[in-house]
């Protein structure tokens, strides 16, 4: 089992993570709204929310559909389909918002991020100096 989570910043930054084994068994059930600890993929201090993915197939999953089946639903503007004119509607495959074996990318968005702190600087012998006088 293998995914490839998108980890995206507030500040418009995105990362790639490739997640296996135990990682990738510690996502698996979990939906498309929920949240968990990024510890579980190796950012520690994290909050990450799921907001989507997408299947082996490139079908993506939808919030409201639960489940992980993969159905033909009759879509207007929403996830799976972006119409060209007013009223347009199709029919398109799309997944459930569960997370399984079949499911290749899932896109997340940190939530809460680790508190950076700066590291102490310390000061030289000649600034102490200077600042004694």
């Amino acid at each position: 089992m293998e995914y490839k989570v998108i980890v995206s910043y507030q500040d418009g930054k995105t990362i790639q993570k490739e997640v296996k084994d135990k990682q990738a068994e510690s996502l698996f059930g979990l939906k498309v709204g929920e949240e968990f600890n990024g510890e579980t993929i190796g950012l520690s201090g994290h909050t990450l929310k799921i907001t989507g993915g997408s299947d082996k197939d490139g079908f993506p999953m939808r919030k409201d559909l639960d489940g992980s089946r993969r159905v033909k639903l009759l879509l207007t503007k929403s996830v799976g389909f972006r119409p060209v004119q007013k009223g347009d509607r199709r029919k398109k495959r799309v997944r459930g918002n569960t997370i399984n074996e079949d499911i290749a990318q899932i896109n997340t968005k940190v939530i809460k991020p680790k508190k950076y702190e700066a590291p102490e600087e310390e000061k030289t012998e000649e600034e102490s100096e200077e600042s004694k006088s």
